[in-house]
C-alpha cells in the first residue's frame, strides 16, 4: 500500500495527482527547481525537496535528484505525470531498484513504445494499421509532404513539415535539437504527413485482469502540433469506426501486456475512412479530464490501484454526455504563437464548479498550475490552465466553454484566450470539421482577434480614459469635489493616448459634471468611478469594470475583455534603437548564431535561433542588407526586446551614391 507519493513534476499535473492522493488518505511530495520554488503546486503538498538549478537539465530531468529527493522524503512511490521522465524507461527501473512504488507501466512496456520507429514495427506485427517509414536518403518527391517526428517525445516539439527534399536534412537537423533539448535524445523518424487528417486517440487502463478501453477523444485542433482543444467523444464518427479503434488500441496495449493508463494514439483519414497508428503514450495525457468526466472515474486512482497491484472494476457503459477541455496558454497567436513570460496579474473564470476532480454533475473544472500574481517563467511550458466543461450535449459543451472564457479575467499577460473562444463558436469547429493543419490554413489574424474591433476597443479605451480621470480627481486632496477634467473656459477635448497592442488609441474627452467623448456618438456616462463606469450607447447600457496595474490598463464589459497600456507622455531616449534592429521576442537562449558582422543577408534569412519555452524560434532578417551589428552569442540568455543584431538595408538599384 502506497503510504507518501512523490510526484516527478511540477504545475498543473503535480497539483492533479495531489488533489487524488488527498482524497485516498495519501501523504505528497514534491521537488522543484529554483525558479518554481513559490509556486502554487510546491505550497499543495505535504513536504518539499528543492532541486538546485532551473532549467529543466539541472531539475525536473535529473532522474537521480529526483530519486534522492524521494528517500530524503521518506516517500514509497513515484508518480511521474505527463513530459519530463515520464516515459524514460531507464529513469522507472531507477525507481524501482530504489525500492519504491513506480505509478506507471513497466519499464519494458516504455522501452517498446518508447521508440516511434520500434513501435510502429511491433504495431504492424499485431495487425494495426501503420504508416511508412523513410529516411533523407530514401524519400523521394513523390513521397512528400513528409513529417518529421521525434522518437523519445511529443507535444509537437522536435516535430516539423518538410514540402520540398531540399529542405528535409535541415528540417531532421532542427527537429532533432529541439528532441535534444526536450527530452534527453535527439532521434526523430520521417514518415507521410496525411493533410487533412484527424487526431483521434483511446485511452487505455491495463489491469491484471486484462485491458479496459474508456472511450476516445479528438484532439485534432492543434497549432504547432501541440494540441489546443480536446473532447470526448470523438464527434461524427461512423460506430464500425469507432469500435474497429477500440479493438485496435486493446491488440496495441494487449502485445505489450500494457499495465496502467497510457494512451494509443491514431491518425483518421474521414476521406478514406482509414485510421493509422501514430503511437502509444505511456502516461496520463494532458487531456485526461474529459474523459474523467463521461466516464465519471479518477484516472489518477486507477493508477494508484494497479500500481499497487489492484484489478479495479471500472463500469465503463455509453458515455455520459459530451466533454471540451481547452489549453489556455501565455502566448500570441497573432505573432507565431510567441510565448509570452512575466506576471499574471488577475485570473478568474466564472462558474467554475470544481478543480483537479470531476463536478459531481455538469459544469466546469479548472485544472491549473497557476493563479493571480504567480509568474509564467521562461524555462518550462507557457500553459497557464486547462478549462473543461461537461454538459448533456456538445453544442451546450462548446457554447458554455466559450461562455466561460470569454467573462474570464485574465490580465498581465498576451494569451490565447480569445483565438480558443473564437475557435469554440466556428463553424468549422462545431460542426465537426477540424483536422490537425486546421490552424495552418485558416485566417489566424481573424481568428486571434479579441474584442478589439475598433468600435469596441475605443468605446474601452474611452470608459478607461474616465476611470483614469476619476482616480485622478480622488487622489487630489484638496481639489477632490472639482470634476474630472473641469475648465474655467473650454477650448478642445482632452486627450488620452492609450497602446492597444501596438497601435496607438488616442481618446478625446470633455470632463466636467459629465463626461463626454469627442470620438463617439450617441455616448452618455451614466455614472463613473475609478473602477467602474457605467455608459449608454444609443440607449443600451453596460457597465465597464476597469483595473489599472502600472501602465497596464484591463476593461472587461460585456463586449469582453480589452487589454490596454497607457502611452507614457516622454520617451526616454534610451530605449529607442535604431532602424533594422532586431530584438529578442521573449526572454530565453541564443542556441546558434548563423550569420556574421560584415555578412550580405537576404530578406528573411535566418540570423539567429532561440529556444525558449523548451521551442525554437528563429530571428530572421528584416529586410536584405548587410549586417552592422552583432550582439548575441551561442549559450547566452537574453531578455524580452533586448537588441540581438542589426542589419542595415541594401540600396534600392538606381539609386544614387
Amino acid at each position: 500500500m502506497i503510504t507518501r507519493l512523490l510526484v516527478a513534476n511540477r504545475g498543473e499535473i503535480a497539483r492533479r495527482v495531489f488533489r487524488t492522493c488527498r482524497d485516498l488518505g495519501i501523504e505528497t511530495v514534491a521537488v522543484h527547481s529554483d525558479a518554481d520554488a513559490g509556486m502554487p503546486f510546491v505550497r499543495d503538498a505535504d513536504a518539499a525537496v528543492r532541486l538546485p538549478g532551473s532549467t529543466p537539465a539541472e531539475t525536473y530531468l535529473r532522474g537521480d535528484l529526483v530519486i534522492a529527493a524521494a528517500l530524503k522524503a521518506g516517500a514509497d512511490a513515484v508518480h511521474p505525470g505527463y513530459g519530463f521522465l515520464s516515459e524514460n524507461a531507464a529513469f522507472a527501473r531507477q525507481v524501482a531498484e530504489a525500492g519504491l512504488t513506480w505509478v506507471g507501466p513497466d519499464p519494458s512496456s516504455i522501452e517498446r513504445m518508447g521508440s516511434k520507429i520500434e513501435s510502429k514495427k511491433l504495431m504492424e506485427a499485431a495487425g494495426v494499421p501503420v504508416l511508412g517509414n523513410f529516411t533523407a536518403d530514401t524519400a523521394s518527391d513523390d513521397d512528400l509532404p513528409l513529417l518529421v517526428k521525434a522518437s523519445a517525445g511529443g507535444g509537437g516539439r522536435g516535430m516539423r513539415i518538410v514540402r520540398t527534399l531540399a529542405d528535409l536534412p535541415g528540417e531532421i537537423e532542427k527537429a532533432a535539437s529541439e528532441a535534444e533539448s526536450a527530452f534527453g535524445d535527439g532521434t526523430v523518424f520521417v514518415e507521410p504527413y496525411v493533410e487533412s487528417g484527424r487526431h483521434i486517440e483511446v485511452q487505455v487502463l491495463g489491469t491484471p485482469d486484462g485491458t479496459i478501453v474508456l472511450g476516445e477523444r479528438d484532439c485534432s485542433v492543434q497549432r504547432r502540433h501541440q494540441k489546443v482543444i480536446e473532447e470526448a467523444p470523438a464527434p461524427g464518427l461512423p460506430s464500425s469506426t469507432r469500435q474497429a479503434l477500440h479493438e485496435a488500441a486493446q491488440a496495441a496495449a494487449e502485445a505489450i501486456d500494457y499495465r496502467g493508463a497510457g494512451t494509443v494514439e491514431f491518425l483518421y483519414d474521414p476521406a478514406k475512412d482509414r485510421f493509422y497508428f501514430l503511437e502509444m503514450n505511456t502516461r496520463l495525457q494532458v487531456e485526461h479530464p474529459v474523459t474523467e468526466a463521461i466516464y465519471g472515474v479518477d484516472l489518477v486512482a486507477l493508477q494508484i490501484a494497479v500500481a499497487e497491484g489492484h484489478s479495479p472494476q471500472v463500469d465503463v457503459g455509453e458515455p455520459n454526455g459530451h466533454a471540451v477541455e481547452v489549453r489556455l496558454y501565455a502566448e500570441d497567436p497573432a505573432h507565431d504563437y510567441q510565448p509570452q513570460s512575466g506576471r499574471i496579474a488577475r485570473f478568474e473564470v466564472p462558474g467554475v464548479v470544481s478543480a483537479f476532480e470531476g463536478p459531481s454533475s455538469y459544469g466546469i473544472r479548472l485544472d491549473s498550475g497557476v493563479g493571480s500574481g504567480d509568474e509564467i517563467g521562461t524555462f518550462y511550458d507557457a500553459m497557464i490552465a486547462k478549462v473543461i466543461v461537461h454538459a448533456p450535449t456538445r453544442e451546450q459543451a462548446l457554447r458554455q466553454l466559450a461562455g466561460a472564457l470569454a467573462k474570464a479575467r485574465l490580465h498581465g499577460l498576451v494569451t490565447n484566450r480569445d483565438l480558443l473562444v473564437n475557435l469554440l463558436r466556428d463553424p468549422v469547429l462545431t460542426g465537426g470539421d477540424m483536422h490537425t493543419t486546421w490552424l495552418d490554413t485558416a485566417d489566424l489574424a481573424a481568428l486571434a482577434a479579441g474584442p478589439g474591433a475598433e468600435g469596441t476597443a475605443q468605446l474601452s479605451a474611452f470608459a478607461a480614459a474616465v476611470a483614469l480621470a476619476e482616480a485622478a480627481r480622488l487622489g487630489r486632496p484638496v481639489q477632490s469635489r472639482i470634476p474630472s477634467g473641469w475648465r474655467n473656459v473650454v477650448a478642445g477635448p482632452q486627450v488620452t493616448t492609450f497602446l492597444h497592442g501596438t497601435d496607438e488609441l488616442p481618446v478625446h474627452w470633455y470632463g466636467g459634471r459629465t463626461f463626454r467623448s469627442a470620438d463617439l456618438e450617441c455616448v452618455v456616462v451614466t455614472a463613473a468611478g475609478p473602477d467602474v463606469v457605467e455608459i449608454e450607447v444609443d440607449g443600451v447600457a453596460r457597465t465597464f469594470r476597469v483595473f489599472t496595474e502600472g501602465d497596464r490598463v484591463d476593461v472587461e464589459s460585456s463586449l469582453g475583455h480589452v487589454a490596454l497600456r497607457r502611452k507614457p507622455r516622454f520617451v526616454d531616449p534610451s530605449t529607442q534603437v535604431a532602424a533594422g534592429s532586431m530584438l529578442a521576442p521573449m526572454p530565453g537562449s541564443v542556441i546558434a548564431v548563423r550569420a556574421a558582422v560584415g555578412d550580405v543577408v537576404a530578406e528573411g534569412q535566418p540570423i539567429l535561433v532561440m529556444e525558449a519555452m523548451k521551442m525554437q524560434h528563429t530571428i530572421a532578417a528584416p529586410y536584405a542588407g548587410t549586417v552592422t551589428e552583432l550582439s548575441a552569442v551561442a549559450g547566452q540568455q537574453v531578455e524580452a526586446g533586448a537588441v540581438l543584431a542589426v542589419v542595415e538595408p541594401a540600396e534600392s538599384e538606381g539609386e544614387d551614391a
